[in-house]
């Protein structure tokens, strides 16, 4: 016991795991050890108790109460050491004592308590843990994710990384996601990755075969759904039947990723929207699948829509702010417009230096971005 009755810290042995910049710890210990720092009313105690915790976060200390590189720990809990130090020190910090317990009490209820909204699984009392998370509306991603089955062997796939973005942002784990123009397969990988049930529409039975293959190789430790049908997405009369064999009455997230209209031609099929005559054919057939595929969108979830710009005859064609327009007409609110650059193409792979004098002799600017336009269903 110290002069004013307060028993030394560690209270409780504390069982630490040090993992690269990730800690397991024994939650129930932690948790003991803070409640007791917490009733404190002496500031620079209670600031002496912090940064013995701190000084075994960092691995700092000898102290034999505490049992370093262990395996055996029970009531596991993983934490961001960086974070978790990062807290200890905005307590350190504080100029009172009250600013201090408010701090710690923060901190308590961020290890032992569970936040989250109605479309996402992210913890917001955790919520610096997840700066992998982009929240700007600028995306700079120069290079592709070409882990597991992300091949990119397909002419005109995004990159996967957006779909996981858009994933972690409006799903939870065992929601279920519709991509009405699957391609390659991109979004499933993602949704076995991250354990969300994944339904897609191919056109192209050539291409949903070889997607199929592929999602296959991503492995599904979640055991989720990952089925791809070959259909027409603005006609296709399947997905009431697709609902009823899944037993599930709606989806929770629509992802829309169309042909950029004839930028990329995909087939000789004439349902293909790169396929479509004009600007106009092409927005009525987009239309089409937005209306067939909303009324198995549940209300308040979100659509997002993957598109973007093009050149014809000399003149910018702004399909995706057209697109953005047809699905507002449809009972969707606005509540994104992510950029996202690209730095090339497979069409200017190794021209570079082309397209930049075709730009200087034409008057246009290099396409360079795409937009990811995010919806929520309000009717």
């Amino acid at each position: 016991m110290d002069n004013n009755g307060i028993e030394y810290l560690p209270l409780k042995r504390l069982d630490v795991l040090q993992l690269s910049n990730f800690i397991t710890v024994n939650e129930k210990q932690l948790v003991h050890i803070l409640d007791a720092v917490e009733g404190i009313e002496s500031l620079d105690l209670l600031k002496s108790k912090i940064m013995t915790l701190k000084k075994v976060i960092n691995c700092e200390t000898n102290d034999e109460n505490y049992v370093l590189d262990t395996k055996t720990i029970e009531n596991k809990l993983s934490l961001r050491r960086d974070i978790f130090v990062s807290e200890l020190e905005q307590i350190l910090e504080s100029h009172t004592i009250t600013r201090a317990q408010y701090y710690l009490k923060r901190l308590k209820s961020s290890i032992q308590g569970m936040k989250t909204s109605k479309i996402n699984d992210i913890n917001l009392l955790r919520w610096k843990d997840y700066d992998s998370i982009i929240t700007d509306s600028l995306w700079v991603l120069d290079k592709r994710d070409t882990s597991g089955a992300h091949l990119g062997w397909y002419w005109g796939n995004f990159i996967p990384q957006i779909p996981h973005q858009i994933l972690l942002r409006y799903t939870k784990k065992g929601d279920w996601i519709l991509d009405t123009f699957l391609g390659s397969g991109t979004t499933l990988i993602e949704c076995r990755r991250l354990g969300r049930n994944g339904i897609g529409i191919e056109l192209n039975p050539n291409v949903a075969e070889k997607a199929k293959d592929i999602i296959e190789q991503e492995r599904n430790i979640e055991n989720v759904v990952t089925e791809v049908i070959i259909d027409d997405s603005t006609t296709a009369d399947v997905y009431n039947a697709i609902l009823t064999k899944h037993k599930i009455k709606c989806v929770q997230l629509l992802i829309l990723h169309p042909p950029y209209h004839d930028i990329v031609k995909f087939s000789e099929d004439q349902r293909d929207l790169s396929n479509s005559e004009n600007t106009e054919k092409f927005l009525q057939m987009f239309g089409d699948a937005v209306d067939n595929v909303t009324p198995f969108l549940e209300k308040g979830r979100y659509l997002a829509l993957i598109v973007g710009d093009k050149y014809a005859k000399g003149e910018w064609i702004p399909l995706g702010f057209y697109c953005m327009s047809e699905v507002l007409k449809r009972g969707y609110t606005l509540k994104s417009i992510v950029v996202k650059n690209f730095e090339e193409t497979r069409g200017k792979r190794n021209q570079k230096e082309l397209w930049r004098y075709r730009a200087l002799l034409g008057g246009f600017y290099v396409f360079k971005h795409e937009y990811v336009m995010l919806f929520k269903k309000t009717v």
